[in-house]
């Protein structure tokens, strides 16, 4: 009979301690991690902060593999990430004159305490270096993993928006990423 009672506890504190899942969270604690991935990205996205790459490299590991698809290509590690994002600073950002990152749509779904999924839709009003007005944009998601404390990208996929001016994007009417 004692074994039994003991095998009955371990088996419920086996299913006690397992990992927990969106269904066992509550509305506040989903809404708490996506209001802070909301924050994390925005200020990641800060334009006017010093360093671009290294903010924007801030929201991925360290280390270990990271996935990234954008323009057709598919990038699986850090080193190649950085120097996607470095080029695109390079040859894109830096020539852009009083550029403004808008989110205009962001799109949590939290599948754990430790895992969720950001799908966004963003602009990026600016002046070319001849004084003309320009805006680039386009629609990103994001995995996300929390690890070591931090939360950070493990996948994403990026696709611009095309340069036909007839073509509309999501502008989420209320205003609110």
């Amino acid at each position: 009979m004692r074994y039994t009672v003991l095998g009955g506890m371990a088996i419920i504190a086996a299913f006690a301690c397992g990992p927990r899942s969106a269904a066992d969270m509550s509305a506040a604690e989903k809404t708490a991690i996506a209001d802070s991935l909301k924050r994390l990205v925005v200020s990641a996205y800060d334009l006017s902060k010093p360093d671009p790459v290294k903010s924007l490299m801030s929201l991925y590991p360290a280390e270990g593999r990271v996935i990234s698809a954008s323009g057709g290509v598919i990038t699986t590690t850090r080193p190649q990430l950085e120097q996607g994002i470095r080029a695109f600073w390079t040859y894109v950002g830096q020539n852009m004159r009083n550029p403004k990152w808008q989110w205009t749509s962001m799109n949590v779904d939290v599948l754990a305490p430790d895992a969720a999924v950001m799908t966004s839709t963003y602009r990026v009003p600016h002046l070319t270096p001849m004084g003309m007005n320009h805006v680039i944009a386009g629609a990103w998601t994001a995995v996300f993993q929390k690890r070591g404390g931090r939360w950070m990208i493990i996948q994403e996929h990026l696709s611009d928006v095309q340069s036909n001016p007839n073509l509309q994007m999501n502008m989420n009417p209320q205003g609110n990423p």
